[in-house]
């Protein structure tokens, strides 16, 4: 059996144990100028970190999106490196350096990383593509680790919150103080600074703008609204998801749907989940700069904010509760934007062909295009009572520029 054909034969036991994949791309004869790597392996993978980071570490969402886009970006590394030598097999260089990038950030994994890593490899011919793609991987994980030193991560910063907040200030709704303040002070996997693409902030509460948002997430965003439909309270309830795994899952789906080969495969992940990042460490430097309040505390105590459009309802609860952090920029515009926007300069606008799945509602919604992709996560958010549109609009504007300069800068 061929060196692909047995590591292909071990990658599927690992698989399967993670979850269903679908069909491995490109089994069978490998064109004598195809890429010498298997890209099954950077899929499964994938899955392994997710379950590694999201599962096992049990990260919230911004702070396993940035341990994505570390593990991803070395795996590119890896497989650029192994493609360009045509020496090293670039599936073998890509596991490596998953497993060692992994395991530095996550040593309670280990076991379990080596175990999976050990299996795989098992069906692989020590022969040179297999010894130089161990070096390449071990290589790219030891320049991405050695990058990432001082880099911010988990830093002693707290969001100091006054005795009596003035109006317009974020205090918890019920769900805990400010997760990870220090995730819009740690350095960017790819832009300059997280101040870059920053925003104009929220909108004034005196203002025209506040206050017909206000009131559109007051009518639309209730627990128990009576303007909100059957099918929007199920979208709502759709983008109330994971969404890092989701976007996981689904770039898993499109690479073996559309037979990516492994220099595909690494270049998705790495651009989606590197822009992601970088736009959420833009989002919670805003967020921690402006703290401002969630609607659920707008509505509650609008008698404070000084404009006479808006008026208080003290009873009013959220469709889902806010999560532990500032109102604007939403996290999870700045993170879809971002995945969504380096998937079209990837694939090219009306091309992305991206099946999402839920598993709160046990839907899948197919999009092609970011903007309807990102207008659903819009109207979703505010109609879950969440956020203010403005909110939306700006995380989605930090997604798009960040994703602009990454994939131009790095991964286009």
């Amino acid at each position: 059996m061929s060196r692909s054909g047995t590591a292909r034969r071990g990658l599927i036991a690992v698989t399967a144990a993670l979850l269903v994949l679908g069909p491995v791309p490109g089994a069978g004869a490998r064109p004598p100028d195809a890429p010498t790597g298997d890209p099954g392996v950077l899929l499964s993978w994938n899955a392994i970190a997710w379950r590694t980071i999201g599962v096992e570490a049990m990260k919230p969402p911004p702070v396993a999106q940035l341990y994505l886009g570390l593990v991803s970006t070395a795996v590119h590394d890896a497989v650029v490196t192994a493609e360009d030598d045509r020496t090293a097999a670039s599936d073998v260089a890509a596991a490596t350096a998953a497993a060692e990038v992994l395991a530095h950030f996550f040593p309670a994994s280990t076991d379990a990383l080596r175990a999976d890593y050990d299996t795989w490899l098992a069906g692989v011919p020590d022969d040179e593509g297999r010894r130089e793609g161990v070096r390449v991987g071990q290589e790219a994980a030891a320049e991405l680790i050695e990058s990432r030193v001082g880099d911010g991560r988990d830093a002693p910063i707290t969001l100091a919150r006054p005795a009596d907040p003035a109006a317009g200030t974020w205090v918890p709704t019920g769900t805990g103080e400010m997760t990870a303040p220090w995730l819009g002070f740690t350095e960017p996997l790819v832009i300059d600074s997280p101040t870059k693409f920053g925003t104009d902030g929220p909108d004034p509460l005196d203002s025209a703008e506040y206050a017909a948002d206000l009131a559109e997430v007051a009518a639309m965003g209730a627990a128990t609204s009576g303007s909100r439909s059957a099918e929007q309270t199920d979208l709502a309830l759709f983008w109330s998801d994971n969404p890092p795994r989701q976007y996981q899952d689904a770039m898993r789906d499109r690479a073996v749907r559309h037979g990516m080969d492994i220099g595909e495969s690494a270049q998705m992940f790495a651009a989606a989940n590197a822009a992601a990042a970088d736009a959420l460490i833009t989002c919670w430097r805003v967020k921690y700069e402006t703290a401002f309040w969630r609607p659920v505390t707008a509505i509650q105590e609008a008698d404070r904010d000084g404009n006479p459009a808006t008026s208080p309802d003290p009873a009013w609860t959220s469709l889902r509760p806010a999560p532990p952090y500032p109102e604007n920029p939403s996290g999870h515009a700045c993170l879809s934007s971002a995945v969504a926007q380096s998937l079209e300069e990837l694939f090219g606008s009306g091309d992305l062909d991206l099946d999402v799945r839920s598993e709160v509602t046990g839907a899948t919604r197919h999009y092609d295009t970011e903007e309807a992709w990102l207008d659903d996560v819009v109207n979703a958010r505010i109609w879950l009572g969440i956020h203010l549109r403005d909110a939306m609009d700006d995380g989605r504007q930090i997604g798009r520029d960040v994703a602009d300069a990454v994939v131009d800068c790095r991964f286009g």
